[in-house]
Formats: C-alpha cells, structure tokens, sequence
C-alpha cells in the first residue's frame, strides 16, 4: 500500500533576464505571461495555491482550486503563472489584482512545468520529458490551460512575440533539470515600449553615464541613458540649462540631480512590464507645446 503523500512548497527554479534570445534547437521558446508565478499543490491535505515567494493563496484562488481538483492524479505540483485577460485577449498585469477581489471565475493559470506527481520527482527529468507528461494531465477548454512552445527559432518567435504586443518570451533549454534558483538554462527576453515623458532632472557626474530622469503623469518613474552623438547631446544640454532650478520632487530629494522646470519631453525606449523605467533609453526630446 502506497504511503500517504504530504508535499511541501519547492522554491522557484528563475529565468535570468537577457536579449538576444538564444539561437539554436535545443530550446523551448513560451510567451512570457504578465502575471503571477503560481505553484499548485494537491497531496492528501487536497489542493493548495502558492505564490513565487510561499505564501498560501488557495482562499483567493477558490475557483483554479476547484478546477486541479479535477486532474486525474492522485498528487502532484504544477507550476504556471495566474492571469486575467484583457478584451483583446492579452494577459493583464494591471487587471489581475482586481480580478483576484471581485471576480476570481475570470482568473487563469498557464502551466508551464511538472515537479511532481503521483509519489515521484520529476525535477531530474528534462525539462521536455516534464512537459509532455504535465500537457497529458491538463484537458482543454478548462480554465487551467497548457503553455504551449511557439515553433520557430528564437530570433524569429521574439519578433512575433513583440509585434502581438506581448511582453515578451521564455526560453528555456529543452535538457535542463529543475533547480531552484536562477538560471540562465531559462532566459526571459522582454520586448520593448517607446512612450513620452516628462523629463524632470538631469544627472551629470565625471566618470558616469549621463541620464534623464523621467515622469509619467506625475508619477517618477526613473531614469534613462543619453546615448546621443555630440552636437544632439549638446542641443539637449542647451535645453536643460534654461530649465534648471526646480526644487526636487516629493521624495527625490537624495537624488544627485540637477531639477528641471516643466516643458521638456522625452521619447523612451524601455522593456515592457516593468513598474519603473529599466534599461531604459532616451531617444528623441522637444519642448512641450
């Protein structure tokens, strides 16, 4: 006879963030939902929800936690990433908090990966073997859905990925095991937004990268590198100088920056999905009519 299963929360195995996508065949490539990384449990205490970091969602969760009950095993750990949708059928960062409060029935969970199931441990597996078996367990049409590999090369699926407006791509080696850490095995390569912003501040120190620091209807949102050849730099500098001598903004006095008046705009270029501009990029300034 079998002893009971009691399984415990596995730390998440990471994507490490780079560009370009990796180039080659032994690679998984998967869109990169925006949402948040799930682990769904059922063992003998029946069926529990995980958020990345440990802690026990299964209230909030009511819903997906009806629906794994239903997978044909007796125990097992999934992996995914819990999504709403959006009218245009993009998963939605920004809608999914409020999705999880009022109206739960319209959340999803992509699964990605197999960790366990039925008494054995999948994570020496590789990590195509993993999936094959976790597409088996999940039906279609349901509300827990399997995160299918776009075909094509890596190069090419990035493209499509940002041109359907999505966030980006996973890409993950089709060998790899799973271990609980960050990993380039699995890469995340996110797509890129341009967006006019406020350019509130400058900063110029000897020996460093010179940035404008940028908000976006009032709200700071970061800083991004000036990579202009000489005399577009020096037309921005020009700029700048006729606006110096705002006080700093609420909360940004320990910035090393010089603050600027309103009426000067940026054009950023800046990776998608993130709450603060990061390897962000001015690429074109004008006065604010």
């Amino acid at each position: 006879m079998r002893k009971p299963v009691r399984l415990s929360f596995i730390r998440p195995m990471e994507p490490e963030l780079v560009e370009p996508p990796p180039m080659g065949d032994g690679w998984s490539h998967e869109v990169k939902f925006d949402g948040y990384r799930t682990q769904v449990i059922k063992d003998t205490g029946g069926i529990r929800l995980f958020t990345k970091s440990g802690v026990d969602w299964t209230v909030k969760y009511k819903p997906i936690a009806k629906e794994a009950e239903g997978l044909t095993a007796e125990s097992f750990i999934i992996e995914g990433e819990m999504i709403v949708l959006n009218d245009k059928g993009l998963s939605d960062f920004h809608s999914l908090r409020l999705a999880i409060t009022r109206r739960p029935r319209d959340l999803y969970l992509v699964a990605f990966d197999l960790l366990h199931l039925n008494g054995h441990d999948l994570r020496d597996m590789p990590l195509q073997d993993r999936r094959e078996v976790l597409q088996a367990l999940i039906p279609a049409g349901g509300h827990i859905q399997f995160s299918e590999a776009l075909p094509g090369t890596g190069d090419a699926v990035y493209h499509l990925a940002c041109e359907a407006n999505l966030e980006g791509i996973v890409s993950k080696r089709l060998d790899s095991v799973y271990r609980s850490r960050s990993t380039m095995n699995w890469r995340k390569i996110k797509c890129y937004v341009e967006k006019d912003m406020d350019i509130i501040g400058v900063q110029r120190e000897p020996g460093k990268p010179a940035m404008v620091l940028m908000a976006d209807q009032g709200r700071y949102m970061g800083g991004a590198f000036v990579t202009f050849k000489a005399d577009k730099r020096q037309a921005l500098w020009d700029r700048v100088q006729g606006k110096v001598g705002a006080p700093p903004p609420t909360g940004l006095k320990k910035q090393k920056a010089e603050w600027l008046k309103p009426g000067l705009v940026g054009r950023v270029r800046f990776l998608k999905g993130e709450e603060t501009l990061r390897h962000a990029s001015l690429k074109n300034f004008r006065e604010d009519d």
